[in-house]
């Protein structure tokens, strides 16, 4: 299977403590992927490596072949590769529709895209973003609410605000962090549900979240992280009977209580 994206012994020393340890694994290409780990373990310092918020200590990434070790997050953003935040850097003032709009900007040659080298857009294209701005929005949900402000959006919005951001510029890859965090039931199953949708329109995701309900029942493959290092690579089935991790969640990990639940239930 090709790897959209390959990490190779990635490292990343913060005061001289290893917050990722020589860290290594692929991203197949149109899948979704799990980046799972205890508090501390290193997932979000991955995703912001990737990205090119952190430069790594030792280590190389690899898009589509090239390296983007080190380049600037706009440089990597003008590649293919989008983001979302674990904490919420939406535009308060703005409105969901002007949020949007400012990612679909990457797509076009002015504003945040003139990184990318390319000339102005001429008034056709203006309103081909504007479209692709709207659709966008009413992809993840949020047509109605286009014209409000970020701010004004409950949590559950603003998660999906940012999707609708990060996807406007019709990235190649999208990292996704902790995009369930502070969602209910019924928000995190649109979640999932705009999550798998993405996978079928050929997206590359890699979803780093604590809801294990969420990530088990979408992802197609699981890279479980402990102590800034790789614990284990498996399928969702294959991670939640691992004993090493479920070790390393022991008295507050979701998965240790998913596989007592389950082996109290076979054993009746």
């Amino acid at each position: 299977m090709t790897a959209l994206l390959s990490v190779q012994e990635l490292t990343k020393l913060f005061g001289g403590v290893a917050a990722v340890d020589r860290v290594s694994f692929a991203l197949p290409k149109g899948k979704l992927t799990g980046l799972i780990g205890p508090n501390g373990s290193g997932k979000s310092t991955m995703i912001n490596l990737i990205s090119g918020l952190h430069s790594p200590t030792r280590g190389t990434v690899q898009f589509k072949g090239q390296d983007i070790t080190s380049l600037p997050p706009h440089r990597i953003a003008c590649l293919g590769i989008a983001r979302t935040f674990q904490l919420l850097r939406l535009f308060g003032d703005l409105s969901a529709f002007e949020n949007v709009l400012i990612g679909a900007h990457l797509r076009g040659k002015h504003g945040f895209a003139a990184a990318c080298g390319g000339p102005l857009l001429t008034g056709a294209e203006e309103r081909r973003l504007h479209d692709l701005a709207r659709e966008a929005l009413e992809f993840v949900g949020l047509g109605p609410r286009a014209g409000v402000k970020a701010k004004l959006l409950t949590s559950g919005e603003g998660r999906l605000l940012e999707i609708a951001r990060a996807i406007v510029a019709e990235p190649e890859l999208v990292l996704l962090d902790e995009p369930a965090a502070g969602l209910n039931s019924a928000e995190t199953g649109v979640l999932a549900e705009k999550l798998l949708s993405l996978v079928e329109r050929g997206k590359t995701l890699l979803l780093v979240d604590h809801h294990m309900s969420l990530v088990m029942n979408v992802v197609s493959s699981v890279i479980v992280l402990a102590g800034g290092r790789v614990l284990t690579i498996g399928t969702p089935q294959e991670v939640q009977a691992d004993g090493r991790v479920i070790e390393s969640y022991l008295g507050s990990g979701e998965i240790y209580r998913r596989h007592r639940a389950k082996r109290e239930v076979s054993e009746h």
